[in-house]
């Protein structure tokens, strides 16, 4: 099934393309990694997908995302946002106990449930439970990096979303607390739609099923991760994963 069906999108700084017509389809429950140089316009693609670019000023898009055959900018980006989940290139745990930072999204967003249950279910799911049960009233700014980072992934599962976007989760962790993330996203997406944007190749080549190319705004190429690292069928994306540019 295809989650997200992306066609000629581009995306605009003022008069800068950053993002130059792209167009792919993204499969549910598969980890979709998102590569190429600084600036290429990876991260711009990735926050297009829930609407997070609409917060920026002088952004302007063309072309169309359809999120399960709906057109996302005809979508309240709210709505859009509980179903698309968003992790970011560092932790950033709310300055609240663990057990606020769980219940704080679906709460303000007014779901119902037992709260004591959502928190162990989304903890659990991210391998948290058992490091923190005994001090969910603790600040989970007390965590260490990788715990923090994956609370906030929690965090995001928490709201039930069909998709979790991360970019550049494990860029500000150390190589254990990396590998744990790692390993968390083969899990987790036996259940959620993954898009990873990642300066690591070899992070990309591990964790993910398929994997689209970035240059200069445009997606150069796209496909199974395991084709694209050992037969890649274009030049740019050849010189770039074997480290002739980037």
């Amino acid at each position: 099934m295809t989650v997200f069906d992306i066609k000629n999108f581009s995306v605009f700084y003022g008069p800068k393309e950053a993002v130059k017509s792209v167009s792919l389809k993204i499969k549910k429950n598969k980890v979709t990694a998102v590569i190429g140089p600084s600036g290429c316009g990876k991260s711009t693609f990735l926050r297009s997908l829930n609407r997070m670019n609409d917060f920026i000023p002088n952004l302007t898009t063309k072309g169309e995302i359809f999120f399960f055959k709906e057109n996302i900018q005809k979508t309240n980006p709210v709505d859009l946002r509980r179903k698309i989940g968003m992790v970011f290139q560092r932790p950033n745990p709310f300055p609240k106990s663990i057990y606020k930072n769980i219940i704080w999204g679906p709460k303000i967003n007014g779901y119902k449930c037992n709260w004591d249950e959502l928190v162990e279910t989304s903890l659990q799911k991210t391998g948290l439970w058992d490091e923190v049960k005994d001090r969910l009233n603790d600040s989970a700014l007390n965590l260490s990096g990788g715990q923090q980072q994956r609370l906030c992934i929690a965090r995001a599962i928490a709201m039930n979303p069909d998709v979790i976007l991360m970019d550049e989760p494990c860029s500000a962790l150390d190589p254990a607390a990396t590998a744990r993330i790692e390993d968390l996203i083969e899990e987790l997406s036996q259940n959620y739609t993954i898009l990873i944007v990642t300066h690591n190749m070899q992070q990309a080549a591990r964790v993910s099923e398929e994997t689209a190319f970035f240059y200069n705004g445009q997606l150069i190429e796209f496909g199974a991760t395991k084709d694209l690292f050992t037969k890649p069928k274009e030049k740019r994306t050849e010189d770039y994963i074997t480290g002739r540019f980037g």
